[in-house]
């Protein structure tokens, strides 16, 4: 009688036991969700991009590359340009610098501008000039329009689009010059974008915090873009994604959630 009772207790305890170990081995660990709230992107997340590159969610955005150790805006296609030639006034020309990053100008034709300072392209046009045209040219640059001075302020805004900033300019700026959220654009889901190398990095920013004096005001520069999703809109990498080509157009987007 004894046994018996303690053979069925055994067997009970060896039954509880694989119970526990099948609950264990089935179980698995939850799956990535489709979609994400902003503030839990990490940095881990990226995506290649059609363009080539990365676009990759980063908790800090660096300044970009040129801005670091106070260098010259490099040249940018689009950048329009007043060229001087010193008391050669029929060599003096308003260009564009064009998609292929190139000017064209009088005698010596086309070269490359896009991607160099002013002070580099001015040299290579006395350069230029000086071996078969003038002797001694004094070549001056102004730059009369800088795509790489300007924004891009897009999503839940009330003017979204291409704005000039100074040198200084600061996010809660960059919202100011979109006329501030519209009815449905979230505070703490705004994300900036901005191209170091051949990736895109994209951080999200609670302007709220920022207003509050409970996180810093970050600093805006030419060629970031500013996107503002809607408050009832859940992000994930590829609405990032999708959104920074839609910004990319200055067109208006809204990512709404299901």
């Amino acid at each position: 009688m004894m046994r018996d009772l303690m053979n069925c207790a055994m067997t009970a305890i060896v039954v509880m036991l694989g119970s526990l170990t099948m609950s264990a081995c089935t179980s698995t660990s939850p799956t990535a969700p489709t979609s994400i709230d902003a503030l839990q992107l990490t940095s881990s997340s990226s995506v290649p991009l059609s363009s080539g590159g990365a676009l990759r969610v980063v908790k800090d955005l660096p300044a970009p590359q040129n801005s670091q150790n106070g260098s010259e805006q490099p040249l940018s296609p689009n950048d329009v340009l007043e060229v001087d030639v010193f008391q050669v006034d029929n060599l003096n020309r308003t260009v564009q610098v064009d998609a292929s990053g190139q000017i064209s100008l009088p005698l010596i034709g086309t070269m490359m501008a896009a991607g160099k300072t002013v002070r580099q392209l001015e040299k290579e046009i006395e350069a230029a000039y000086g071996a078969q045209y003038l002797q001694s040219p004094d070549v001056t640059i102004f730059v009369k329009e800088s795509i790489g001075q300007r924004i891009t302020v897009d999503g839940e805004v009330t003017k979204a689009g291409i704005y000039p900033v100074s040198s200084n300019a600061s996010l809660i700026d960059a919202i100011a010059l979109a006329g501030g959220f519209n009815t449905i654009g979230d505070a703490g889901k705004v994300f900036v974008y901005r191209n170091i190398g051949q990736n895109t990095l994209v951080t999200n920013y609670n302007v709220e915090n920022i207003r509050a004096g409970k996180s810093p005001n970050p600093r805006i520069y030419g060629g970031d873009k500013v996107v503002v999703f809607p408050s009832k809109s859940k992000i994930a990498l590829n609405n990032l994604k999708d959104a920074l080509g839609v910004a990319s157009t200055a067109v208006r987007i809204g990512v709404l959630a299901p």
